[in-house]
């Protein structure tokens, strides 16, 4: 064991103080899924990050980066953690080139922050992230995303250049003004969703877009299940098929109409469900915005107006780019063609399930009350999963309290495994960086 460990700490402490990065004795808030690290560091720049790595690498300290602290929950728990790095006073705007509507940034920067800024000169990063307090390198982390993913993708789409600090100390980066490069990787794709495992991220840049001139919103209230001439929605809830075509001769179900809409002239920019108990209806609400908003409304409320009573409002309904909840939070990925048979998977369950998230995308989140047994929990978590199987999707657990979420693998089969883990030995080696905190323990 390092003498350093052996001594209680302080020396420890004085060796990261050396950094002149501020140091602070963790407390019950910086706990990581439950693990509460020995320190807390508040850098203020790519620098003081990367000298608090060659001091961690020296020490053999297990780091966890965390941005605003609001979803250190998500995930499991690291198998140690000596270090948090805070990125609070990484919060600058370093460079906004508003002509050619890019915006380079630090990784604490919040994500409301960032758009106050951008919107002073009529511009937006168009993520909609769902999260209160998220900071950039938090939504890069999770690689979190709203509604609006549908027309402009997911932050991993809209990344430009990201600058991290490895666990050896290494900065790289990768993307708009490169420095440094590690060879053969794009930074920006492996640590989008990487939750800490690979490095901190420090900086990043982003594409940006004009903020709209207009927006409606068009929302269709489909029929509950069991309504006379509401085949579409029963056959969303096909128990035993969830894999299923469209009934022929039945009323078109949600993937024609996620379908048709996604195919529409008029060009949505969100296609969003939400469904919040099997037993009531759906909610589908679509965006439009920019040229001729109105009429373009008008054109995709009489392509809902078959489903459901479709209307036409100038703001959001009230859950729109919002979680269904976050005590037991589940997320379910499948081809976007096979979004009918995801819900049905998930309805079909008995379940008190809530389901929100992207139709056109069919990126789906699931909560279930917080009550729910373990027994149960596993059970469903298995039945769905081996139904979104069929459907070439998964089902990951974002959140759970330790009682579910240590009777099932949170992660599901995953074929990218083997890479995974190479790239993960690769940055690395020590697995210092929030070891166990992503896919396969990694």
């Amino acid at each position: 064991m390092d003498a350093l460990h052996e001594t209680g700490g302080a020396p420890l402490a004085g060796a990261l103080r050396m950094t002149g990065v501020t140091i602070r004795e963790a407390g019950p808030d910086d706990a990581v899924a439950g693990v509460s690290p020995r320190w807390v560091a508040l850098p203020e720049n790519t620098g003081e990050v990367a000298a608090l790595m060659r001091v961690s690498a020296e020490h053999d300290l297990a780091v966890t980066p965390v941005g605003g602290g609001t979803r250190l929950h998500w995930g499991p728990p690291p198998e140690r953690c000596d270090l948090l790095i805070d990125t609070c006073c990484l919060n600058q705007v370093l460079e906004h080139a508003s002509g050619d509507l890019v915006v380079r940034v630090q990784a604490g920067l919040t994500m409301d922050s960032l758009a106050e800024t951008l919107a002073a000169e009529g511009q937006e990063l168009s993520l909609d992230v769902p999260l209160d307090g998220a900071t950039v390198g938090g939504v890069l982390a999770t690689a979190i995303a709203g509604p609006r993913r549908f027309r402009h993708g997911t932050a991993r789409d809209l990344l430009i250049g990201v600058t991290v600090v490895l666990a050896d100390g290494t900065t790289a980066k990768s993307g708009g003004k490169v420095v440094k490069n590690v060879a053969g990787y794009d930074l920006g794709k492996l640590f989008t969703g990487s939750y800490g495992t690979l490095g901190v991220i420090t900086e990043a840049a982003f594409r940006l877009h004009p903020i709209p001139d207009d927006r409606r919103w068009i929302i269709a209230e489909l029929p509950a299940p069991g309504t006379p001439g509401t085949e579409a929605v029963q056959d969303v809830q096909d128990d035993s098929r969830p894999d299923a075509p469209e009934r022929p001769g039945s009323p078109p179900g949600l993937d024609v109409l996620a379908a048709e809409l996604a195919a529409s002239q008029a060009e949505p920019s969100a296609i969003e469900v939400d469904w919040p108990d099997a037993r009531g209806g759906p909610v589908v609400a679509v965006l439009v915005e920019g040229t001729a908003a109105d009429a373009r409304a008008r054109a995709v409320r009489d392509l809902m107006a078959g489903h459901g009573t479709a209307r036409i409002t100038a703001g959001p309904p009230g859950w729109w780019g919002t979680l269904p909840g976050e005590d037991v939070l589940l997320e379910v990925r499948v081809p976007p063609s096979r979004a009918g048979g995801a819900l049905r998977a998930v309805m079909a369950r008995g379940l008190p399930a809530h389901v929100r998230g992207s139709l056109a995308t069919a990126a789906l989140q699931v909560t279930l009350p917080p009550d729910v047994g373990g027994s149960a929990f596993a059970e469903f978590v298995s039945r769905v999963r081996d139904d979104l199987g069929r459907l070439g999707g998964g089902l990951t657990v974002l959140t759970a309290p330790q009682e579910l979420a240590g009777r099932v693998d949170r992660w599901g089969p995953v074929g990218a495994l083997p890479l995974l883990r190479r790239v993960k030995e690769r940055f690395d080696p020590g697995r210092r960086m929030s070891p166990g905190r992503s896919v396969g323990g990694i």
